[in-house]
């Protein structure tokens, strides 16, 4: 089943070549308060799209396409300027229920009830189950394919789905959770947020800005960031660099580390980025 919902299974490069990687260029896709997800590359701005009441929202990889969920459970699509309803009868109005799209941008995971489903971008074909999962919340997809991940609507634990083998494993190091941006690209390590105490999960909102944790799902072990300031996110890349956003007073930095976790670049975001969340980082 693997192949027919995965097509191409992407390879997670060494940390050498991930070193050796082109240079960012600053292209990011960012969300606002009112739920637009906009896109900046080559110094411009421009709309991606306009998702409605509820930030149930996902940006493609690619930067050009972009997935939501409408309060009243359609599962809609905006690509080459058309919005399409590829999927309805979901549970919209909660916002932890985001959609994740595969790291081809050619499919979009989401929830339906206890279950991780996946369709076609273009609508063509029948949805495909990936696997039943407690995980539901804050959707990330691996570089190579293998696992979506997500958190539970309770903020209480953190599972891992393999969609190889349909099986869901509780991460190990993770009590409560309150977001998850990324994953690695082997699908072992996640980018997530821990809540101060467990009376302060919010309501599953994507963050504008949140402190970074790296944890192994494996075996629970956190890695430590040397970067210094204020952190405001982190967010693997296919090729295995980690970015990591640095606050600032007039604009915020994104810091690249290698697969070693030594700094190998920083870019300046734009001034208008400060105060929006990040959903991802562009070639």
């Amino acid at each position: 089943m693997a192949g027919a919902v995965l097509g191409a299974v992407l390879v997670a490069p060494s940390a050498a070549s991930a070193s050796a990687a082109p240079e960012l260029s600053g292209a990011a896709v960012y969300a606002s308060t009112g739920n637009q997800l906009s896109r900046y590359a080559a110094g411009e701005w421009s709309t991606l799209a306009k998702t409605g009441a509820m930030p149930q929202f996902s940006a493609a990889p690619d930067g050009k396409k972009a997935a939501w969920v409408t309060t009243g459970g359609r599962l809609q699509i905006k690509q080459d300027g058309k919005v399409t309803t590829i999927v309805s009868g979901l549970q919209g109005g909660t916002p932890c229920l985001t959609p994740v799209w595969s790291p081809d941008s050619a499919r979009v995971a989401y929830t339906a009830g206890g279950t991780i489903m996946s369709v076609k971008a273009d609508g063509s074909g029948a949805p495909r189950k990936l696997g039943a999962s407690r995980g539901v919340c804050h959707l990330a997809w691996s570089a190579n394919g293998r696992y979506v991940a997500g958190y539970t609507g309770e903020a209480d634990g953190l599972y891992r789905l393999d969609v190889t083998t349909g099986k869901s494993v509780m991460a190990k190091g993770v009590k409560h959770v309150t977001h998850l941006q990324s994953l690695s690209p082997d699908g072992r390590k996640a980018v997530v947020a821990f809540p101060e105490n467990a009376d302060a999960l919010g309501d599953g909102s994507w963050p504008a800005w949140f402190k970074p944790v790296v944890v192994d799902m494996v075996t629970g072990r956190r890695q430590s960031l040397a970067v210094k300031g204020k952190l405001l996110g982190a967010f693997y890349l296919a090729d295995g660099r980690l970015v990591v956003r640095v606050g600032g007073a007039q604009h915020n930095t994104l810091v690249v580390l290698d697969g070693a976790g030594k700094e190998v670049q920083r870019v300046a975001e734009p001034a208008k980025a400060r105060k929006l969340a990040l959903l991802q980082v562009l070639p």
